[in-house]
């Protein structure tokens, strides 16, 4: 259980505290990085988007359309910058389509 403040805190950062002292970060850049992988990329290609795993620094994106994961290949780097932007951390160094 976490310490008790005397003074008054904001609820943000309250909640960063919290998160911090669990060792929840890992689990909701997961769950951030599905975030910003369907708000980038937009609703068509979410569409042809099957899986997302983030794992380490690497975010593997399983798609059900080759054609569209052959037109993806071309630009990963420029999608990893606007991941990270998104996130506003990098967190996402590299990129791999299946």
């Amino acid at each position: 259980m976490a310490k008790r403040h005397a003074e008054n805190i904001s609820i943000g950062d309250a909640l960063k505290e919290f998160i911090g002292a669990n060792r929840l970060e890992k689990g909701l850049d997961k769950v951030n990085a599905k975030e910003a992988w369907d708000s980038v990329m937009g609703v068509a290609i979410s569409k042809y988007t099957t899986d997302i795993k983030l794992d380490r620094d690497t975010l593997y994106v399983q798609l059900s359309s080759s054609v569209l994961r052959e037109e993806l290949s071309y630009g990963k780097e420029k999608i990893i910058k606007l991941l990270n932007e998104e996130l506003g951390k990098k967190l996402i160094a590299k990129l791999i389509l299946r």
